[in-house]
């Protein structure tokens, strides 16, 4: 087995055709990749990932339910749902006196992504 001893090349080597091709079509500016890098870190909490796995399981879950179901304080519950929706990653409406929370399909990608075959689908 041949281990790599550094992450970089030995020698310079670059595809300049392909290398320019990627990064003029499908690199991201800075600026979307912070929002990206910024999304994805949203699932990076602990307590916001058990939400967005709750969610994952039901249509969608009132504040009491995931409250219930994380054994957190419906206040944190609240705050990190409020995370979770900045990034559009939950969506929610109100029912009554009741609101409602469920995963956006963007959410439900990236918990797939972070969660693999864990993730109910």
């Amino acid at each position: 087995m041949n281990v790599v001893g550094s992450d970089e090349c030995d020698l310079l080597c670059l595809d300049l055709g392909v290398a320019e091709a990627i990064r003029a079509h499908t690199v991201l500016r800075d600026d979307e990749m912070r929002v990206a890098a910024a999304r994805a870190g949203a699932l990076g909490d602990p307590t916001r990932l058990s939400l967005a796995a709750a969610l994952a399981e039901a249509e969608e879950l009132c504040v009491c339910d995931l409250a219930w179901i994380s054994g957190r304080s419906q206040n944190l519950v609240s705050h990190h749902l409020r995370a979770l929706r900045a990034h559009r990653l939950v969506e929610s409406r109100r029912d009554g006196k009741m609101v409602m929370y469920s995963l956006t399909g963007s959410g439900r990608s990236l918990l797939a992504a972070v969660l693999g075959e864990q993730v109910a689908t």
